[in-house]
């Protein structure tokens, strides 16, 4: 599987990165990135000869070359966003809305979905959250336009040939304790001391709102690769049943 990558930054998208990596099935990696990766990320001894990285700093927009290139792979993982505590809702809509939209506009006018197999089409993988609202009648912004982004992804694909969306839905996770550089490059000092008082409880009340990065990471990439293909919509609860299977 030839393999795209928004997000590879943050905890979730690096942690996906990191099992494409690990994973012999997944033959190539393309990160798409506003910067190149970090320094402090610690990755498989294989990163840079299964990794090819492409700085990008517009996300609205792309070049009929760029999303040619982008459209030679078989899945788009998009892990990109951000919290949106302290930004507007236009600025949120913009990352969380507009940018996978402009993606897949991109990638359809590229022919990403020409001349494929019914059985495997362009599979995308959009990381929304638990609580996310496709009514858009929840009172929190965030909700709303999650939820939003749900409906128009689905639907772009839907009536894009050769495409097919799959939204996941994870609840509460941090980033891997056997990494503490992504501890403390991805976690504010107050974040991780939230973390260490209510992680703990959240898992004990309620552990179908919870979910390991490592646990997230292998059932993204089996959806990616089309393993449950009857199931759109992938809850926390079902992808933590569902990682038993891996």
């Amino acid at each position: 599987m030839r393999l795209l990558l928004t997000g590879a930054t943050g905890v979730a998208g690096l942690n996906v990165y990191r099992a494409a990596l690990e994973d012999p099935t997944v033959s190539k990696v393309t990160l798409l990135l506003r910067r190149e990766m970090p320094s402090w990320a610690v990755l498989p001894a294989n990163a840079s000869e299964k990794t090819t990285t492409i700085v990008h700093d517009d996300f609205r927009t792309y070049s009929p070359e760029l999303a040619s290139r982008l459209a030679q792979h078989d899945a788009c993982l998009w892990a990109l966003g951000k919290s949106a505590r302290g930004i507007s809702e236009e600025e949120y809509t913009t990352m969380t809305h507009d940018y996978p939209m402009a993606m897949l506009a991109a990638l359809r006018d590229a022919g990403v979905g020409e001349d494929r197999p019914a059985d495997k089409p362009f599979q995308f993988v959009y990381w929304s959250g638990e609580g996310a609202d496709p009514t858009e009648r929840s009172v929190q912004m965030w909700a709303r336009v999650k939820g939003r982004t749900e409906n128009h992804v689905t639907e772009f694909c839907k009536s894009t040939p050769g495409m097919r969306a799959y939204i996941v839905r994870p609840g509460y996770f941090v980033p891997p304790r056997k990494y503490p550089e992504d501890w403390t490059n991805q976690r504010a000092g107050w974040e991780s001391g939230l973390d260490c008082v209510l992680g703990p409880a959240v898992r004990q009340l309620t552990p179908s709102l919870t979910i390991s990065v490592e646990d997230m990471s292998k059932v993204a990439l089996e959806i990616a690769r089309g393993r449950w293909s009857d199931v759109q919509l992938f809850r926390n609860k079902t992808m933590r049943e569902l990682s038993h299977q891996l």
